[in-house]
């Protein structure tokens, strides 16, 4: 599961990735127009002690926590975004120095980088951890077991996935919410959640074509992998004003994506399919070779989009989080709406950062 959840973040969760770099010429800086760290750091006045639930129960934390470690292979960013810095953070896309996005290097500062921990599927680093000596451990965007949570609870106090929902299946305003409320900052979490989804609502408002049209995102994982509602790919394109295709879910089930019987391929013909790929071009001329989509009106009147999983905009797509969802939307959308002009000649154009 983690190395089809690595090709997520590099073809998609479980199965790619997404990702991504900030160019003037590709839409905003490497900030984007996301928070910056607030200038008072401090906790809310009465804001401990606080108590999270999550999947094995509830953690009560009764101090501002100061050395925090993050096995969610997201959740940093939230942390960045409201101000404080993880003494450790657990790797999803390896180019990047202290396992922090480019999109979220406005947010660290000169702050020193983090530790970074590794995951090849077999658990946290559970030593590694606690020599970094955590006094919060947060694993929302994971796939953490209870027995995981059991032996990392020993070192520090840890939150954990949510109850309802999948693994890896946490909103990421959820997740935003989980971070502010750990760090005795729930009122500036709500108000980067705000302005995020402001964001995603001005994009859509200015690309009214969008609202109603069918969309999906995928990747070539294993044959054909799909993410569903229950998957943050999937809520930034009904944030857009898509619609994801009509039994997705039915065949995802209670997972954030699943791949495809050649028998459902018809869920790929959509007003635009969004596909993480190693390589645009030639995944496309494989995918195309396939007797059953290649066929599809979605193939045949260039609706797809191409994204190359290894470039920072890649990595951002799969990402999901405040820094990254302005990066990320600023270089979807011109693709998507090429993709939907009803114009078969319209060439959707990767951004070059």
């Amino acid at each position: 599961m983690f190395r089809l959840f690595q090709r997520t973040r590099l073809t998609a969760v479980a199965a790619s990735a997404l990702l991504l770099f900030g160019a003037a010429a590709c839409g905003s800086d490497e900030g984007g127009d996301a928070a910056a760290p607030s200038a008072d750091d401090s906790p809310r006045k009465g804001a401990y002690p606080v108590t999270l639930d999550h999947k094995y129960g509830a953690t009560t934390l009764k101090a501002e926590p100061q050395r925090i470690v993050t096995v969610g292979l997201s959740d940093q960013d939230a942390v960045l975004a409201l101000g404080k810095v993880p003494v450790g953070t657990t790797e999803w896309f390896g180019e990047f120095k202290g396992a922090i996005g480019p999109w979220a290097e406005k947010a660290l500062g000169d702050k020193p980088r983090p530790t970074v921990l590794h995951d090849d599927g077999t658990g946290p680093q559970v030593e590694k951890i606690a020599s970094l000596r955590p006094d919060l451990i947060l694993a929302l965007y994971s796939g953490l077991t209870k027995d995981q949570y059991r032996t990392l609870s020993k070192i520090a106090p840890v939150v954990a996935q949510p109850k309802d929902g999948p693994d890896w299946g946490i909103s990421w305003q959820d997740q935003t919410a989980q971070v502010g409320k750990a760090l005795g900052k729930s009122e500036e979490a709500a108000e980067l959640v705000a302005k995020t989804e402001k964001h995603i609502n001005d994009a859509a408002a200015a690309h009214p074509e969008f609202k109603g049209r069918t969309a999906v995102m995928a990747t070539p994982y294993e044959g054909m992998y799909v993410y569903g509602s229950q998957d943050n790919r999937s809520r930034v394109l009904n944030g857009l004003g898509f619609q994801l295709p009509a039994g997705l879910d039915k065949v995802v089930g209670d997972a954030f994506g699943a791949n495809i019987s050649k028998e459902r391929t018809d869920l790929l013909d959509t007003d635009a399919a969004v596909w993480i790929v190693a390589d645009p071009d030639k995944d496309a001329k494989k995918l195309h070779a396939n007797p059953l989509y290649g066929k599809l009106d979605v193939v045949e009147e260039g609706r797809e989009v191409m994204v190359k999983e290894s470039s920072h905009f890649g990595s951002a797509i799969s990402f999901v989080t405040p820094l990254s969802i302005p990066y990320t939307v600023d270089r979807l959308v011109p693709m998507l709406s090429a993709a939907v002009d009803g114009k078969t000649d319209t060439k959707v154009v990767h951004p070059a950062s």
